[in-house]
């Protein structure tokens, strides 16, 4: 099986299982979930959506956060990690989409990608959600599946990412990143995943290569 059939027989498999191809923080506009995203960056999903009410209680907008007081909002998201990095970079953030494209999220991947604190994978989920652009969104969990499965030698985002693209239609990209995500989540877990426990059940087991697995 060559590295296309396998991306389409995984998609085949877990779509099915995880039929909602949408991000996991909890958001109510496109702004909210680009600086939610932003916190996201080395902490988890629920970490984030325990400080995001407070925050956009209080900055419900670009042109709010934009003026923030950097203490506060060190504070209000201190809990997500690396918090006086992430306060600069939504603070700053807030500024571009105020000065330069009237409090909206821009359209365009590359706009996106220019914003501080924006990566590829940031990038990719809020114009796969916002903009309905195909995004193939390679966060921790879905590197380290495609990764175990033998995608690539080479753990790195932006290989994986690549690789995607170039086997699977843009028309998968957005659903296989979130069902990926979900299976490396609750199934192919970064410590004892399915594979390894005497009872543990993975829809993609006789796929896997198990690349950086020991035997059990």
């Amino acid at each position: 099986m060559d590295t296309r059939q396998l991306l389409h027989e995984v998609h085949a498999r877990l779509a099915p299982l995880w039929p909602e191809a949408r991000p996991l923080l909890h958001y109510r506009s496109c702004f909210e979930l680009l600086i939610a995203v932003i916190l996201s960056a080395q902490t988890t999903d629920e970490q984030v959506n325990a400080v995001t009410p407070e925050l956009f209680a209080r900055y419900p907008n670009a042109g709010s956060l934009a003026l923030a007081d950097i203490v506060e909002l060190e504070r209000i998201i201190h809990p997500v990690g690396f918090f006086h990095t992430k306060a600069r970079h939504i603070k700053a953030t807030a500024q571009v989409l105020e000065r330069d494209y009237g409090g909206n999220i821009p359209k365009s991947f590359e706009a996106l990608l220019s914003l501080p604190g924006v990566g590829r994978k940031t990038a990719n989920l809020v114009a796969s959600a916002c903009h309905q652009i195909p995004g193939i969104i390679v966060d921790t969990h879905v590197l380290r599946v495609l990764f175990r499965l033998g995608i690539s030698p080479y753990k790195k985002p932006h290989i994986m990412e690549s690789i995607v693209r170039e086997n699977l239609e843009p028309a998968f990209h957005t659903h296989f990143s979130h069902a990926v995500n979900r299976h490396g989540k609750h199934v192919c877990t970064a410590r004892n995943p399915a594979c390894m426990q005497k009872d543990g059940l993975c829809p993609l087991e006789d796929l896997c290569l198990k690349t950086g697995l020991a035997a059990p």
